[in-house]
């Protein structure tokens, strides 16, 4: 447990981390854009539609 730092001298850390983010904001794009194919969590059409009654209210 306490050697755990030598993965550091195989490893860059500066690429460790821009791979990381890299990854991590491909990640979020994926599961936004999951999200906003599924009408249910798509809060574009959701908003749109509060919208559009309250427009036809008025």
């Amino acid at each position: 447990m306490s050697k755990f730092y030598k993965i550091w001298l195989i490893f860059d850390p500066r690429r460790v981390f821009v791979a990381q983010g890299v990854f991590l904001f491909l990640l979020a794009a994926m599961i936004h854009l999951v999200l906003l194919s599924n009408p249910g969590y798509n809060w574009f059409e959701i908003a749109n539609a509060k919208y559009e009654r309250a427009a036809a209210a008025n």
